[in-house]
């Protein structure tokens, strides 16, 4: 069994490969800063790689802002869509004159069944 163990070398600890023929890709620092804590944020990306307009701020978890020439960049919000809660999605469907008249029929079942409950 000692004949067959490997020495001189820990498995999976260094790795066998070299870096002869790499050729890294270049890089550029992009600077992003928190509006919340006005903390800024460095981070370093491809030249190729289309850099994000915000980023995480690594202090308080806020967004941060993209800087060009120290000036934040204006994001274009236009083509986001406003998420609709259920409110909106059912006065889309009945005016609020109906919903207040469907919302009386219903307390008046209600009351007319727990009446007949505490009677019985």
């Amino acid at each position: 069994m000692a004949d067959r163990s490997l020495r001189g070398m820990r498995i999976g600890a260094q790795s066998l490969q070299t870096e002869d023929g790499v050729i890294f890709a270049d890089r550029a620092e992009y600077r992003y800063r928190c509006e919340a804590c006005n903390h800024e944020t460095v981070m370093i990306f491809s030249t190729e790689a289309e850099t994000p307009e915000e980023w995480e701020c690594r202090n308080c978890g806020a967004s941060a802002v993209l800087l060009v020439d120290s000036k934040p960049v204006e994001i274009d919000r236009s083509g986001e869509k406003v998420a609709r809660t259920h409110w909106d999605m059912l006065l889309e469907r009945r005016t609020r004159a109906e919903l207040e008249e469907l919302l009386e029929e219903r307390l008046a079942f209600l009351r007319a069944r727990r009446g007949q409950k505490q009677s019985a």
